[in-house]
């Protein structure tokens, strides 16, 4: 077996490979793509098996499709524990190859959980949708500036009928007038366009029974749903909702030692994306639930405003996880969730037992 350590880089990646047959140790810098695919090609050719350790980064689905066509194996590793288990402070392409490569042949590789091409292409779906819905809200605040200028002040209602005739009626200079025409133009576009693209989730929802429970939780849309899936892949790689927040980026910067505890913002080392979609569904949710609407204002009064938002988002995000993980609606959470048992929920543990046993349950 052929055994690659490869430093990837945009356009190129240094190698160190070792054949395991014959103790060879060699390095090769390939320049992407041609001289990287006939390399790769070519050992195919021979009928060699071959493995690929790499750290996980971007810009490489070209590669990784060229491996998987090819039948090699191909491990991704953490990048941030491939830099803790390097011991020189000299930092170079080759040494990181033969790094990588160190790591294989001593079994201490650091592999991660890696989705399938379905998973990666509908991420791509959700993706787009947002940054469309970026640019609309972008566009949409330049003609707010446009009207509020011309001292019109209506904000919702200016996308209205009514509305949109009053902000085509103002009498501009000549390139504030092409502005104007031109974001509305790009308006006219981009609304269709996201129309599609929230149809086509919908369409991906009624494929997944995952998002479609998710779906059942107050504030929990089908774009919320589909991304949190999506994110989230597998769930039972997480042990607990505290690993889902800190792999989502909602936990908050720690440095402590001794007797010192130091706590600063959150991390948002996660998907910024699903971070986004979860505040705005947890908004949504503290609106439709008294107990979060409850847990929020004390939050607020505590905290503020922007901290009481990130902390639903993140009580939010665990909720999702323990149904994802137990394959529960929003109607078992309620009756066998965290919760259940405590006095209060008449549908909890401890009532369910009761009726089973034949015993009348306390008033609570």
């Amino acid at each position: 077996m052929l055994i690659i350590g490869c430093d990837y880089h945009p356009s190129f990646q240094q190698i160190a490979f070792v054949d395991t047959e014959t103790g060879e140790v060699k390095e090769k810098r390939l320049v992407h793509r041609e001289e990287a695919e006939k390399f790769y090609r070519d050992l195919a050719a021979e009928g060699r098996q071959v493995r690929v350790g790499m750290e996980a980064s971007g810009h490489a689905r070209w590669f990784e499709r060229l491996v998987a066509e090819l039948q090699f194996e191909l491990w991704m590793g953490d990048a941030s524990e491939i830099r803790r288990k390097r011991g020189r402070k000299q930092k170079t392409d080759r040494r990181d190859a033969q790094h990588i490569l160190d790591l294989l042949l001593k079994n201490d590789f650091p592999p991660i959980w890696v989705p399938n091409w379905e998973n990666r292409d509908l991420r791509q779906l959700l993706w787009h949708r947002h940054r469309m819905v970026q640019a609309r809200t972008r566009i949409m605040n330049q003609l707010q500036a446009v009207a509020l200028n011309e001292g019109l002040l209506c904000r919702k209602k200016l996308w209205r009928e009514r509305g949109r005739q009053q902000l085509e009626a103002f009498r501009l200079a000549r390139w504030a007038s092409r502005r104007r025409q031109d974001l509305l133009q790009l308006l006219d576009r981009l609304n269709p366009t996201i129309a599609e693209l929230s149809q086509a989730i919908e369409r991906e929802v009624e494929k997944c029974p995952a998002a479609q429970q998710l779906m059942t939780h107050p504030g929990v849309g089908p774009l919320t749903a589909l991304g949190f899936v999506l994110i989230i892949g597998d769930a039972s790689r997480f042990q607990c909702g505290k690993q889902v927040a800190s792999y989502l980026g909602l936990v908050p910067l720690e440095d402590s030692s001794g007797n010192r505890r130091r706590l600063g913002h959150i991390t948002k080392q996660g998907s910024s994306m699903l971070r986004f979609l979860l505040v705005e569904a947890a908004q949504v949710t503290v609106r439709s639930l008294p107990e979060w609407r409850r847990r929020y204002a004390h939050l607020m009064m505590r905290r503020g405003r922007k901290t009481a938002k990130v902390a639903m988002a993140r009580r939010l995000a665990i909720r999702l996880y323990w149904m994802m993980r137990q394959g529960w609606d929003y109607q078992q959470w309620s009756k066998f969730g965290s919760h259940a048992g405590q006095p209060g929920n008449r549908d909890g543990v401890q009532s369910n037992i009761e009726k089973l046993i034949g015993r009348p349950a306390p008033l609570s």
